[in-house]
């Protein structure tokens, strides 16, 4: 009996989803839905557009301070280290992912993810991901924080994963249409390139194209082997090239890695 009426509130939150397409009430009539499927702390739905600042479209939340470093420093620079972002970067990828799925190895003990995640005293999310069109994706994201204190259960995310197809489909219904006006930042030029263009002209360090590219992954939360399998090389050499990194910069740790490039990391977002 339990199961039934579980099913039928679910059924009917569905139809009241489905009638508020196009409407102002869809968002909460979607997190009705949404909770008939897990429980959850917060959430908010976020649109990326190629590598332009991303634009948050609703939220909601038991605890206001885990959105508190939200439009501080993710929606300026910080989202260029997060994986649902880098995730969004692959381009026309739909369905359910965890964040703690597709991080890097390292990515808990990343001098980022021990900056801005304690902030936010977020514990577990879960990202919906729907592809609108060739570089814009729309997530609906909830997550578990220092609210509940628990990560979400075996049994949330199979509730979840048995309607995946039905919320991407809820998504890209409502906003199918959705555009955000092109920016002029010349997006073509990878990030790494980009950074260190800022770091010779404002610090006179001049790094190699590899150099570059490790130091992003390092702040992103990867390991040796990781990066070594992401380029192509061996964990040695990854060890070689992250040490003439830290030299030329000089400086011995992430931390201070994190501390030197994030400000230039911010201004290139700017531009």
């Amino acid at each position: 009996m339990e199961k039934k009426t579980s099913t039928m509130l679910r059924d009917r939150a569905l139809a009241n989803t489905i009638k508020a397409l196009g409407t102002a009430r869809f968002t909460v009539e979607f997190s009705k839905f949404l909770r008939t499927l897990s429980d959850f702390d917060n959430l908010i739905i976020i649109v990326y557009c190629g590598e332009q600042n991303p634009r948050v479209l609703y939220r909601e939340c038991i605890d206001p301070v885990v959105y508190m470093p939200m439009d501080r420093e993710y929606l300026t620079s910080a989202y260029l280290l997060d994986p649902f972002y880098l995730e969004h970067l692959k381009g026309d990828n739909s369905g359910l992912k965890r964040l703690l799925d597709i991080a890097p190895d390292l990515f808990r003990r990343s001098t980022y993810y021990n900056i801005y995640y304690e902030q936010t005293t977020l514990i577990d999310e879960i990202a919906i991901f729907a592809s609108i069109g060739e570089q814009t994706t729309i997530t609906a994201c909830i997550g578990k924080d220092r609210s509940s204190g628990v990560a979400f259960s075996p049994r949330n995310r199979k509730a979840l994963k048995s309607y995946e197809s039905v919320l991407c489909s809820l998504i890209k219904a409502q906003w199918k249409n959705f555009r955000l006006e092109t920016e002029s930042r010349n997006s073509e030029i990878p990030l790494s390139e980009r950074l260190r263009e800022k770091l010779l002209s404002e610090q006179n360090i001049k790094l190699s194209p590899r150099q570059g590219e490790i130091a992003l992954y390092i702040l992103r939360g990867h390991s040796s082997i990781s990066i070594g399998l992401n380029l192509g090389i061996s964990p040695e050499t990854v060890k070689v090239f992250r040490r003439q990194l830290y030299t030329k910069c000089h400086i011995s740790s992430q931390a201070e890695l994190f501390s030197k490039l994030m400000p230039l990391i911010s201004r290139l977002t700017e531009q």
